[in-house]
Order: C-alpha cells, then sequence, then structure tokens
C-alpha cells in the first residue's frame, strides 16, 4: 500500500520559516515528479513546488525564491523549506506524487496519482 505522509507543518509568524517534509512508503518515487500543494479555505488547490526525477524544479511567482523542494531519494522523501513566510501563506499542505515514471512536473492535481493527507499551516500577520 502506498502512502504518503506530510509532517512540520503549524503556526508561525510573518517571516518565520517551516520545512515540511513527505515521506513515501510502499514503492519508490525515485523516477516520478513530486508536488507540494497548497489549499487555503474556498481556495482551488495549487502547486506551490514541483521536482522532477531529474531534480528540475518548478514554482510559481508567489513563492518563487521563498520556497524550496529538495528530495533525497534514499529516503524516498520530499521537503519543502519555507522561509519568509506571509500570511497568504496559509492553508493545508499536500504532498503529491505522479505514478508514471520521468513524467514532468504537472501544474494541474489530477495529474497526480497519490497524495498525503495533508498538513496545515498557519501563518500569523
Amino acid at each position: 500500500q502506498v502512502q504518503l505522509v506530510e509532517s512540520g507543518g503549524g503556526l508561525v509568524q510573518a517571516g518565520g520559516s517551516l520545512r515540511l517534509s513527505c515521506a513515501a512508503s510502499g514503492r519508490t518515487f525515485g523516477g516520478n515528479a513530486m508536488g507540494w500543494f497548497r489549499q487555503a479555505p474556498e481556495k482551488q488547490r495549487e502547486l506551490v513546488a514541483g521536482i522532477g526525477s531529474g531534480g528540475l524544479t518548478k514554482y510559481p511567482d508567489s513563492v518563487k525564491g521563498r520556497f524550496t523542494i529538495s528530495r533525497d531519494n534514499v529516503k524516498n522523501t520530499v521537503y519543502l523549506q519555507m522561509n519568509s513566510l506571509k500570511p497568504e501563506d496559509t492553508g493545508v499542505y499536500y504532498c503529491a506524487a505522479r505514478g508514471g515514471l520521468y513524467y514532468s512536473v504537472a501544474d494541474a492535481p489530477s495529474a497526480y496519482d497519490y497524495w498525503g493527507q495533508g498538513t496545515q499551516v498557519t501563518v500569523s500577520s
């Protein structure tokens, strides 16, 4: 059974930092694109960081320069380092994996086959 388990969320003041982790089990994802998505109340789920199997990364302008995604294929884990957090970064953060090998990072949530349960990030002003 494939599982993605996120951790590291919490409450932080604006300007602070958090590091999210996503540990995968049940299969390896070294050859798969992985993504971190955010869903704020009454908003659609959006990609905030993605990383391909070769390490190529993708970020929307809203987080570029503040968020960094990385992966450790030995540990089968993906990380999201979030710095200079803003109140608008508040939301539930989900880790996701594409099922096909060597697929590129995609913006659409529907392109991802595996999802974690999410972790809450709250940034206070």
